[in-house]
């Protein structure tokens, strides 16, 4: 009797510890392992999908050998103790004993154990938990009955499907574990954010596009990409609302610039977006039309901007620069909480970076549009003002716009001080 209760006792802690690694195991690096040939990892996975039956036979047979080591327990102590005086006891002590035993090394231990290595315990206990799936097949028949009647009687509204937010959490939760570096967790959140963003989020404004008329010169022409650097130019009729082409560098100086043909036979066809448009979608028509410059329009058809494929791109991998870039760094951290940024920086990032949440959207995109709305004018140099906890001080004016601006972040420095206060109250 002793045997079959220590029996089931090894048998509840492999069920709990079963039950355990197959809820936190890695799905990765497992399915990574049946790739590459491990029958052990390919059926774990088989079992895995089939979560439902899995978990109803590893409950019920962790509740068959507990309830089966009490009851052999209560007939061993009874047996035991008849002849003494405490056999009025026997129950109490049986029930006693077990519930230590059974939380101890039947539910505790075992759980902890599985979860320090989900992984290698999945693979150990594939072969028998699949037997066992087999013969309490008819149980799990049952009780899978019994859970579909209970939720037609229970039926949820709730959504049962993962929110953008939580998985974001998850991401966030696997960096801060290790699993994921700084880089790869970016990355990967920047991926999910990716189909959120319009086109409105990321595109270069009308008043930063260098473009040019349609009768000009040549040589004026080569002198334009000389200085600006870039390789494609947009070609405008009469003013910047009447772009109608793109003219390519490589196009102009080894088929127009030395030769008689003239600049409007080199002229690339154009595509139109709107500000409100999501940026995957564009990224799909850009692919398709084998373009890499797109027009944007507001909402009185008029040029607002343009937005290009390395736009996009930088959305998920960061900032881009080839070898002729001049790098910029829009928000750059001079000291403890300081900070000088152009006002070109978008704001979302500029308040990720501070770690400032908002309970509304603000209607500036910019940090420059930021300032303008607070300040109420158009800035000039020197000018500063206090929101949010930061002191933001105008350091160099672009004609109408903010070039850049001193950002002090007072949270930071009043945390500091709390802490040099906490720390002289302590040494008193």
């Amino acid at each position: 009797m002793l045997i079959i209760i220590l029996l089931c006792v090894v048998m509840s802690a492999y069920f709990s510890a079963t039950e355990t690694a197959f809820t936190t195991f890695n799905r990765i690096r497992v399915k990574n392992l049946a790739e590459k040939g491990n029958k052990r990892a390919a059926r774990a996975l088989e079992l895995a999908e089939n979560y439902d039956k899995l978990i109803s036979t590893i409950l019920i047979g962790n509740n068959i050998v507990n309830i089966l080591a009490s009851s052999l327990a209560t007939l061993f102590f009874t047996d035991l103790l008849k002849n003494g005086s405490a056999a009025q006891f026997a129950t109490t002590i049986s029930t006693a004993v077990m519930t230590i035993l059974i939380l101890t090394f039947g539910e505790i231990s075992p759980k902890t154990i599985a979860k320090q290595s989900p992984d290698k315990f999945v693979l150990f206990s594939t072969p028998i938990i699949a037997v066992v799936v087999k013969l309490l097949t008819p149980l799990s028949f049952i009780f899978k009955q019994l859970q579909n009647l209970l939720s037609r009687i229970f039926k949820s509204d709730d959504d049962q499907g993962m929110t953008e937010e939580e998985l974001i959490s998850i991401i966030e939760e696997a960096a801060e574990e290790g699993d994921l570096d700084e880089e790869e967790s970016t990355l990967i959140k920047s991926a999910i954010e990716f189909n959120e963003l319009e086109v409105g989020d990321i595109f270069t404004p009308r008043i930063d596009i260098t473009a040019v008329r349609s009768d000009i010169s040549k040589e004026d022409m080569a002198k334009v990409f000389t200085e600006s650097g870039y390789s494609r130019i947009p070609i405008y009729d009469d003013d910047l609302d009447n772009i109608h082409g793109i003219v390519y560098y490589k196009d102009f100086f080894s088929d127009a610039h030395t030769t008689e043909i003239p600049i409007s036979e080199i002229i690339k066809p154009v595509m139109y977006v709107t500000k409100t448009q999501k940026i995957n979608d564009v990224l799909k028509d850009l692919q398709e039309k084998q373009m890499h410059m797109a027009i944007v329009t507001d909402e009185y058809g008029s040029t607002a901007g343009i937005v290009t494929l390395e736009d996009i791109l930088e959305e998920i991998v960061g900032e881009i620069w080839d070898e002729h870039d001049e790098i910029i760094e829009e928000i750059k951290e001079i000291g403890e909480g300081e900070y000088i940024v152009s006002g070109r920086a978008n704001l979302d990032k500029l308040f990720e970076e501070l770690e400032i949440d908002l309970d509304e959207e603000l209607d500036a995109m910019t940090v420059n549009g930021w300032a303008m709305s607070i300040l109420d004018r158009i800035p000039e140099e020197g000018d500063s003002f206090e929101e949010l906890g930061l002191t933001v001080k105008v350091l160099k004016m672009d004609g109408r716009r903010i070039e850049d601006l001193h950002i002090l972040d007072n949270r930071t420095t009043e945390s500091d001080e709390d802490e040099e206060d906490e720390k002289d109250e302590n040494d008193d």
